[in-house]
């Protein structure tokens, strides 16, 4: 799991240190205070969230070594990234410094999209003998036929967009909920669905060669048929009624 010391609670502590050893004046005592306040109010560092199955259980469509890598490895960067950058915002904020709290949006998109993307992720999948490849049932089932004719038509339509990604990226099943209807759409590098197109994201495909390469080469094609069979659309369903309903 990752620290739950932030870098801005780091930044906190340098600062006080500093203004006991100095004796700094009432006007920077002041912007002291506006600094530590600013980074009171910041967000909980992120932490890794844990799988409700073990690495190996996805096997044979996604081998342990690949779950355990992905997971240990690439999401964590992705959360301790995404700290590093909110302790830097949360000093350019209490700086005033613009120029700075720009600069950052590119790296809190980035990790922070990789947490959210992931973090769903694991929960859209599952082993076989724990519902992994059901086919849905219920709102969901139904809002699938309607659209795509039937389950396999989804499934047809979503795997070609997301083998077509350039590069990196992740193939999305969402639902607008003002429209009341299901979209599939394809995103680059870690850019998250819902903060991207205003879609609430059901189920995804991440692409990435990291979480397919070890097993299945360069042929995402495969890696992709595969996934199918451990899809957890419990889960779908859940975020289905979730959306539909708010």
């Amino acid at each position: 799991m990752a620290s739950s010391t932030t870098a801005a609670a780091k930044a906190v502590s340098t600062l006080a240190r500093r203004i006991a050893s100095t004796g700094l004046h009432e006007a920077q005592g002041q912007q002291a205070k506006t600094f530590m306040a600013a980074a009171a109010a910041a967000p909980k560092a992120l932490t890794l969230p844990d799988l409700a199955y073990g690495y190996g259980e996805l096997e044979p469509v996604i081998s342990g070594e690949i779950m355990e890598i992905h997971h240990k490895k690439h999401h964590q960067a992705y959360i301790t990234n995404f700290n590093v950058a909110m302790g830097k915002l949360v000093e350019a904020e209490a700086k005033g410094d613009v120029s700075a709290m720009i600069a950052l949006q590119p790296a809190l998109r980035f990790n922070g999209g990789g947490h959210l993307n992931h973090s769903i992720f694991w929960k859209n999948l599952a082993p076989p003998k724990a519902g992994g490849g059901v086919p849905p049932i219920g709102a969901l089932a139904q809002a699938i036929e309607s659209q795509f004719g039937s389950l396999a038509g989804l499934q047809d339509t979503m795997s070609a967009q997301s083998v077509a990604v350039q590069g990196s990226g992740w193939g999305w099943l969402g639902v607008d909920k003002k429209m009341k209807r299901l979209a599939i759409v394809a995103l680059p590098n870690q850019d998250p669905l819902e903060a991207t197109t205003g879609l609430v994201p059901l189920v995804g495909i991440d692409v990435w060669e990291h979480a397919y390469y070890l097993q299945y080469k360069n042929v995402r094609p495969d890696y992709v048929k595969a996934i199918w069979k451990v899809v957890n659309w419990k889960d779908a369903e859940a975020r289905f009624a979730a959306a539909m309903s708010s």
